[in-house]
Order: structure tokens, then sequence, then C-alpha cells
């Protein structure tokens, strides 16, 4: 019979080597600000994210970042896709604000036109239908915009709504169309200007500081309640805090191997957080008490029914007779998240693979993480209330 328990100290030295790397940058994030450990997405940073993609192939990363460095925008990170579309994202959420001054060309258009402008001018303000100062010809150029108003010569003023629109191109890609209003309008057209047409825009998504910052707080909030709504809930079950704690343990094991993972990933190759990681910790809390709520339970069943034997081989015997179910419960859920990861999409390759790091650590610290602290705690306090000592048999109490 294999000896789980016996062989703990081996367990709690393996599930060292998983946590401690990824802890180390996890506390590097606040110290690097940001640059090393774990990369926030605008869900939490607040920012906007735009995926675009030219006509022309031979546009670089470069080259769309410096149009933006141009435009005041120096934090804008280009990253081009395998699909040929570039990810920009930005820290600013400037999508509202209005351009600096392109609007009022339209109003110096006008003044060239000596005394016909005079006569011309008071003609839109009236209205623009009742214009009989001019030839008829040139009235209905006015009803379209009111900036060739100028009717002197009409050869003149038609091409005039052309600088005037400012807001002009609006090609519809898809079922969207290019941002022609504030900043990124301003910038979408200086793109196109210098880099060619732009053929696709696949995303387009802002988020504020202050949503950002809310967002943050629950997240926070939603992993911290679950955690005290497990412990509460496992003392009750087992009428015993011990059983609690240690799943509890168990349960921040895996959380810092999930999050440890995706900051070293963060470091080295600028995998992001965004608001599905949260989904998916709380799925992999949910999955590992699960785990070991199994254990517990016929741990509780074999101290009945075994009430002589030490409570390191009960703890053993209970861990070999459910390891079977906890084993093939998890590789059923692995087979499905490694399909998922390998055939699912770029949309959700992160949140899965988060789910799969979990899943697996979660079935292990089930096994060889909670089942081994309780009896280590179990012994600290046998140890303290006087019982036998460690290596010769101790009644246990059903307390």
């Amino acid at each position: 019979m294999f000896d789980v328990i016996g062989k703990r100290r081996w367990f709690f030295l393996f599930s060292g080597l998983l946590t401690i790397p990824g802890l180390i940058f996890i506390l590097l994030t606040p110290v690097t600000s940001g640059s090393v450990g774990l990369q926030f997405s605008i869900d939490y940073t607040g920012g906007t994210t735009w995926e675009i993609k030219f006509k022309d192939p031979a546009v670089t990363a470069d080259q769309i970042k410096a149009v933006f460095v141009a435009h005041g925008i120096a934090d804008a990170e280009v990253l081009s896709t395998s699909d040929g579309y570039y990810e920009i994202q930005t820290k600013t959420a400037a999508l509202g604000t209005p351009p600096p001054t392109p609007t009022p060309v339209p109003s110096t258009s006008p003044a060239p036109t000596g005394s016909a402008g005079a006569s011309a001018s008071p003609a839109p303000s009236a209205s623009p239908s009742p214009a009989p100062s001019a030839s008829p010809t040139s009235s209905p150029a006015p009803s379209a915009s009111p900036s060739p108003a100028p009717s002197g010569s009409a050869g003149t003023a038609s091409p005039s709504p052309n600088p005037s629109a400012s807001p002009s191109p609006v090609p519809v890609l898809g079922n969207q169309t290019l941002p022609t209003t504030g900043k990124f309008g301003e910038i979408a057209t200086a793109l196109q200007a210098a880099l060619g047409p732009i053929d696709s825009q696949r995303t387009l998504t802002t988020v504020g500081p202050v949503i950002s910052q809310e967002l943050t707080q629950q997240a926070i909030l939603l992993v911290i309640l679950g955690s005290i709504g497990i412990l509460a809930w496992m003392t009750f079950r087992f009428r015993d805090v011990k059983f609690g704690a240690t799943a509890l343990v168990a349960l921040l094991h895996d959380v810092v191997v999930v999050v440890g993972t995706f900051a070293i990933l963060g470091t080295f190759f600028k995998v992001e957080i965004d608001a599905l990681f949260v989904t998916a910790m709380l799925t992999v809390i949910g999955f590992s008490v699960h785990d070991t709520i199994v254990v517990y339970d016929r741990i509780r069943e074999n101290k009945s029914r075994h009430a002589g034997e030490p409570f390191e081989q009960i703890v053993n015997h209970s861990v070999l007779q459910t390891f079977g179910r906890s084993i093939n419960t998890s590789l059923t859920v692995v087979i499905t998240l490694t399909a998922l990861l390998l055939f699912g999409g770029a949309a959700i390759r992160y949140f899965v693979l988060a789910l799969l790091i979990g899943i697996v650590s979660g079935t292990y610290s089930s096994i060889f993480n909670a089942s081994p602290l309780l009896v280590v705690w179990q012994n600290w306090e046998d140890r303290r209330r006087g019982r036998l000592p460690t290596g010769r048999p101790a009644r246990r109490s059903a307390s």
C-alpha cells in the first residue's frame, strides 16, 4: 500500500517548487510598476484596444506607432497578430474627446470671395431655399451643406464641401465603422493618409478609469467572499475548523499556481489578465474545494469506522480509496479543456489555459496537500494536549 501521508514532506517540497517562482513574479508586479509580473488588460487599467488591418500588407507596427506618437499618444503598444491584424493598446480612453482644431476650417472658406461673399452670407442664415439673388442653379448646393454659400461664382464654390466635411472618411468595415470623432477619429484619418486605407476593423473597446477601478474592486471582493464562504461552510459541515482551514490553504496553493503562471507568462510573453480570468479563478476555486470535500467526507466516515487506528492511517486509507474517483473526474475535464485550448480560438485561449492549470493543480492539492496538512495539524494538536507522542498509536476521540 502506497503511503501518501508518510511522504508528505516530498509533496510539500514539490508544491514549494511550483509556487515560489510564481509568487516572486507576483510580488515583483508592484515593485517594477508592472514591467515585470502580472500584465493587466484595459479591463483593470482603463484605456483603449483597437484591432485593425490595412490593405497594404507591407505596413509595419513601427509605422503605426509613429503615427500615434505624432498625435501625442506615446504609450501606444502595437502588436501584430497571426492573421494580419494589428492590436493597438493605449492607456488613453480618448474616443469621446473632441478633435483640437479641424472643425473651424469651413468658416475661413467664404472669405476670399469679395462682395459676392457679403451678399451671399445672409442668404443661408435666413433660410437655405429662398436665395433668389443668386442664380437658380446654385441654390441646391447650399441646401446640402451651409458652407458653399458663396455663390458669386458657382464653379469655385462647388469643391468646397470636400474640405469642409472633416468626418467624411467613414468607411464601413463589415458591421463596424472607423471612428470619425475624438482623438481616434483624427488618428484613423492620419493612419489612412500615411499608410493607405484600412481594410478591416475587428474590435474597438474603451474602458474608463472609473469602470476599471470598480472591476478591480469587485474581482478582489469576489475572491475574498468566496474564500470566506468556503471556510465557513466546511467548518460547519465537518464540525471542525481544521477541515475548513486546510481546504483554504490548498485553495490558496491553486490560486498562487495559476496567478504565478500568468505572472511569468506576462513577463516573457506579454499575456494579460482580463475579466474572464476572474471567472476562471472562481471556477478553479469551486472545483478544488469539490475534490477536497470528497476526500474529507471519506476521512470522516473512516474515522468512525476505525476509531482505534492512528489518524495518519485513517487519512491514508481515505486518500487511496478516493484517488481513482478524483483522477477520473479531473481527467474528463482536462481532456475537454485541452480540446478547447487547441481548437477553441484565440478569444478564449487564456481563459481555458487558466482553467486547465487550476484544475490540474486543484486535483493535486486536494490529494497531496490538503489531507497531509490535516494530519500535520492533528498531530500538532495531539502533542500540545499531551496525548501519545508521534510513532505510537494514538486513540482519536470523536471530537
